[in-house]
C-alpha cells in the first residue's frame, strides 16, 4: 500500500523533473461557484497532465535492471504520455497500450515520446489487460499500472503535497478538494497526502455521468462498475471501477462522489479558456465543473479543483468554446 512514506520519497525523485503547478484564481469564477475557487493547473504538468508524476515514480523506482528491458502501460493517453517521457528520459523501452477510440492527439504524442503503441478495440469488448498480458510474458516488460499501482499513486499524491504547500502559504487550512476521478489514483493519492499535511481539507471524486463507479461505491460500500466502456467526451477518466488499491484509500478518507455531465464539463473548459487562460480536456475539466455548477454539493467557503489535464483535439475544444464561450 502507498504510505506518506512513499509519496515522500516519490517527491524528492521528481524534484528537478516535474513542474510545481500553480493555483490560480479568477474573481468572475469566484461568483459563479459562490466561494472562493483555487484551480490547481496540472494542465500545465509536463505531457500535459498529472500523470507525468505517476509515470516518473513508478519508472524511476524500478531495479536498473528490470527498467532496461523495459516497461509497458494501458491508458487511453495521459498514463500513456507520462510513462512514454518517463521510459524515454530512462533511456528504457516502453510499450503502450491505448484504445484505438482514443483521441488522436494522445495516441500521435505517445508515439512522437518514443514508444511503441499497440491498439486494442474497447468498443468491442477487447481487454487492455489482454492485450497488455503477452508483451509482459513474451519481451519481459514490467507492467506499470494506470491508477493500481502503488509507486503510481505514489507519484500522483505529489500534487496533494504541494496544494498543501501552496494553501498554507495562502493562510488556508480548509477546503474542500474536488478530483477528476477515474480509478483513483490521484484521488487517493492526493487524499493521503492532504491526511497528513492538511488533515482539515477533504477530498472528493468527480465523475462524468454514466460513469460515476466511484461516487456509487462510495455510497453502497462495495465495488461498482460502469455498464459501458465508452461514451462520454471524458476520456481520461473512464475506467471500469475503482482499484483494489485505490479503493481502501478512498472509502477511508474520501467526502461523497459529484457527478457532472459532459456539456457541464465542456462549459468548465470554456471558462477556463476565458478567466484562466489554460486549456483543458473535457475529463481534466470535470473537478472545475463540479465547482462551478454543483456549489449546493460543497461545503464551506474555499474549494480547490484540480484541473487534471489539456490533452484535448483542436476539434473537441473548438466545440466547447463555439457552444459556451
Amino acid at each position: 500500500m502507498t504510505s506518506l512514506a512513499m509519496i515522500e520519497a516519490a517527491a524528492a525523485r521528481l524534484a528537478g523533473q516535474a513542474r510545481r503547478t500553480p493555483l490560480l484564481s479568477s474573481p468572475f469564477l469566484d461568483e459563479i461557484a459562490g466561494r472562493r475557487l483555487l484551480v490547481k493547473a496540472e494542465c500545465l504538468q509536463h505531457t500535459g497532465s498529472f500523470k507525468f508524476r505517476g509515470g516518473w515514480a513508478a519508472v524511476s523506482a524500478l531495479d536498473p535492471v528490470l527498467r532496461a528491458r523495459g516497461v509497458v502501460a494501458y491508458s487511453s493517453g495521459n498514463h500513456a504520455q507520462g510513462v512514454a517521457a518517463a521510459a524515454r528520459a530512462h533511456r528504457a523501452p516502453a510499450v503502450i497500450v491505448m484504445p484505438a477510440d482514443a483521441p488522436r492527439l494522445k495516441i500521435d504524442n505517445t508515439r512522437a515520446l518514443g514508444a511503441e503503441v499497440v491498439l486494442y478495440d474497447r468498443a468491442a469488448g477487447e481487454s487492455r489487460e489482454a492485450a497488455a498480458a503477452p508483451l509482459v510474458a513474451e519481451r519481459g516488460l514490467t507492467l506499470i499500472k494506470p491508477y493500481d499501482e502503488p509507486e503510481v499513486i505514489a507519484g500522483q499524491g505529489t500534487t496533494g503535497l504541494e496544494i498543501a504547500e501552496q494553501t498554507a502559504a495562502l493562510g488556508i487550512t480548509q477546503a474542500e478538494v474536488l478530483v477528476c476521478c477515474g480509478g483513483g489514483g490521484l484521488t487517493s493519492g492526493v487524499a493521503l497526502a492532504l491526511e497528513d499535511r492538511a488533515p482539515q481539507m477533504r477530498v472528493r471524486p468527480v465523475e462524468p455521468e454514466g460513469f460515476d463507479d466511484v461516487t456509487r461505491s462510495l455510497i453502497s460500500g462495495q465495488i461498482e462498475t460502469n455498464p459501458a466502456p465508452t461514451g462520454s467526451l471524458c476520456d481520461a477518466i473512464l475506467t471500469p471501477s475503482p482499484g483494489e488499491i485505490t479503493w481502501p484509500i478512498l472509502t477511508r478518507l474520501c467526502g461523497s462522489g459529484i457527478v457532472i455531465t459532459d456539456a457541464e464539463a465542456q462549459h468548465a473548459m470554456a471558462l477556463a479558456f476565458q478567466r484562466l487562460k489554460i486549456v483543458i480536456e473535457p475529463g481534466g475539466a470535470a473537478a472545475l465543473a463540479a465547482a462551478l455548477f454543483h456549489p449546493d454539493r460543497i461545503e464551506g467557503d474555499t474549494v480547490i479543483a484540480i484541473a487534471t489535464g489539456g490533452n484535448v483535439d483542436a476539434a473537441v475544444f473548438a466545440e466547447s468554446l463555439t457552444r459556451f464561450a
